[in-house]
């Protein structure tokens, strides 16, 4: 290595160990938030890494990710504004110590969290040709997370030009790495076909030339590599928590490559030392001058009435056949349009058959997966974050507990905590419901658990509109995580624009329809529902108008959350009667907090009230007992009747 060259790492190792001390000093002054994790030690991972790396290659980081931003990105002002919480900051203050994004560097504080994401930015990087790779750096600590091995798998099936490189300072937090992680780490990557490099810290030279191996083979081979790095952490995980032997500790500062180029070029050491430090004062100044960032919440309007339209004819195809031909046409229309799902490919086609064909007709943009659901939607926000517009079926919505956090902790956070600076259009589409007998994990409906994420909408089919306007609507409309519930009974049947005797069917100007089955004269009772429970309560609305001259109106939104109460405010104000039926449980539900923004309306105070739901018990395979246990047209007559009777 030339003199120049190492040079130029150490000046830029000591700006980020200098800015790493300043924070810890404006901390104990009280001047930043929360916590601070520096890498004070590990400097010149990043340093040289990104010696390596091209403007337009992406970079993930943890935790511990000060060093690798100032690396990549140089801004040092921003960084130290971000932590203040200052509008100068790289997100605003939104994101402050762990949540970093400039220049194509993110960073996020879930471990392992972010491996999928890395593999879906290089995945978006093949699918372009550009030639550019994905790094993202983790701890020896984050190899205890399972999506690591699930995100290494696909990585490593799909060719995908990723680098990970693994930082090895054998603690985690203060737990040995002897006394929680089994065998050898490399080769837990290497039974995945993945190349292993390894290096320290200690040897400049080799450091260099390592990285510079490791990452020339990911761009002329177009395969994923690992680089493990042996280095030190000299101070503690968080501020002062360091439970570590104070001898141990000592040695490593002694074997530290900084502190000996401190002691062998002092000119040189203290010249730079002088450079950064003068460049972090008036950083700290700046940041101390400008404004903490605020919310700006926008001012309520009033609500718009809504206006309805009859619902046009349609062909009569099945829900799944019309799901099917849209996707076709949206993946003509549009490239960046592709799929990621377990067995969704030929000749398999997905377990109700919606993607059958698309494979064989988009074979790149079709991708099976393993079994591995948090990696599919993880792959999916990284596709979201580069441009890409991906659909990721998870094949039941019982499974959908296992994306919670790549949904919860990472879509939605990443434009607010980034301050507006990414979008995720991700789709995520899903069969719920029960009605066939697949019992307590293949059966249920989880939709409330993903209500109430901010920077999400959550969508529900139902057997009056089409699906096909659905998702055109959102492939035209998207910039958010969207999920969509597909009730499985939906699948075989046809959609049915038919309006029974006596009845209005409509359907409001919203993005995302509410539909409206009404009465041709005054309703006397208001069924709220979503989904698959849309047929129960048309068979009820029926038999309460001909056998007991009960009319009832049916109100069905399609979008769940954001949720919008006018439609149901409308009708309530007739009926003075509300019963909301739905198939999943009830408490804490999307009836729950339908009930609550109703109550909070002062035009329809005092409205009577009752609630269909599923037991508080697990779903039984038991095909009469699930049918007893289900919502049901008989339970909502029975229901209507008694809340009538008892007035």
């Amino acid at each position: 290595m030339d003199t120049e060259r190492r040079n130029q790492y150490f000046r830029k190792a000591i700006l980020i160990r200098r800015t790493e001390q300043t924070l810890l000093k404006l901390f104990s002054e009280g001047k930043l938030f929360g916590t601070v994790h520096t890498c004070i030690g590990e400097e010149l991972t990043g340093v040289v890494t990104a010696q390596y790396l091209r403007p337009q290659d992406f970079v993930f980081s943890n935790h511990r990710c000060h060093g690798h931003c100032i690396a990549k990105t140089d801004k040092v002002e921003e960084l130290i504004a971000e932590i203040m919480g200052k509008k100068s900051g790289l997100c605003g203050g939104w994101g402050g110590s762990q949540h970093l994004c400039s220049d194509h560097f993110f960073s996020n504080g879930i471990q392992g969290g972010f491996v999928p994401i890395t593999g879906g930015l290089a995945l978006a990087e093949k699918l372009n040709g550009s030639g550019n790779l994905a790094c993202c750096f983790i701890g020896e600590g984050t190899l205890g997370e399972g999506l690591v091995y699930e995100s290494a798998n696909l990585i490593s099936k799909w060719e995908l030009p990723v680098l990970i490189v693994l930082e090895n300072n054998r603690f985690s937090q203060s737990t040995p790495q002897e006394l929680t992680l089994a065998g050898n780490l490399p080769d837990r990557f290497r039974s995945f076909g993945i190349r292993c490099f390894e290096t320290d810290t200690w040897d400049l030279e080799h450091l260099d030339q390592t990285i510079n191996d490791a990452t020339r083979f990911i761009r002329q081979e177009k395969h994923p590599a690992v680089l493990r790095i042996q280095t030190d952490r000299l101070m503690a995980h968080s501020k002062g928590d360091d439970d570590r032997d104070p001898e141990l500790v000592k040695s490593f500062w002694a074997r530290d490559l900084i502190t000996k180029f401190s002691t062998e070029e002092p000119e040189l050491y203290n010249a730079y030392v002088k450079e950064a430090d003068e460049r972090l004062a008036k950083a700290v100044v700046a940041g101390l001058e400008d404004a903490y960032t605020e919310y700006e919440n926008a001012v309520p309007q009033p609500p718009v009435q809504l206006h309805w339209s009859p619902i046009p004819q349609a062909e009569g195809k099945r829900i799944n056949e019309l799901i099917r031909e849209c996707f076709t046409q949206a993946m003509t229309d549009d490239e960046r349009l592709l799929m990621i799902g377990e067995d969704i490919c030929d000749p398999y086609g997905g377990s109700f058959k919606v993607t059958q064909g698309l494979s064989s007709q988009f074979p790149d943009r079709v991708l099976r997966s393993t079994i591995s659901e948090a990696a599919i939607i993880g792959f999916g926000n990284g596709l979201a974050l580069n441009g890409k517009l991906p659909v990721c079926e998870i094949m039941f919505a019982d499974f959908m507990t296992l994306t919670l956090d790549q949904i919860l902790n990472h879509a939605a956070k990443f434009p607010g905590m980034y301050n507006g600076q990414v979008t995720v259009p991700l789709i995520i589409r899903t069969p719920t419901g029960g009605g066939r007998g697949y019992g307590p994990t293949h059966s249920q409906s989880p939709e409330k658990h993903f209500l109430g994420i901010p920077q999400t909408t959550v969508l529900a089919l139902n057997q009056r509109m089409d699906p096909g306007t659905l998702y055109h609507k959102l492939f035209k409309s998207i910039s958010q995580c969207t999920i969509v519930f597909e009730n499985k009974l939906l699948y075989a049947k046809r959609l049915n624009t038919q309006c029974p005797p006596g009845f209005i069917l409509e359907e409001s100007d919203e993005l995302f329809p509410t539909i409206r089955l009404r009465p041709a004269a005054k309703s006397d009772v208001t069924i709220l529902c979503y989904g698959g429970m849309l047929g129960c309560a048309e068979e009820a609305q029926l038999l309460l108008f001909d056998e007991y001259e009960i009319a009832a109106e049916i109100v069905c939104p399609s979008r769940l959350y954001p949720a919008d109460c006018r439609a149901a405010v409308e009708a309530l104000k007739e009926s003075g009667r509300l019963v909301i039926i739905e198939e999943g449980y009830s408490y804490a539900g999307w009836g729950a907090e339908m009930i609550a923004r109703l109550s909070e309306d002062p035009t329809v105070a005092g409205f009577k009230l009752r609630r269909i739901g599923f037991p508080e018990v697990p779903i039984p395979s038991c095909g009469p007992l699930e049918k007893e246990m289900l919502p049901s047209s008989g339970k909502l007559v029975k229901t209507i009747l008694e809340m009538i009777d008892h007035e």
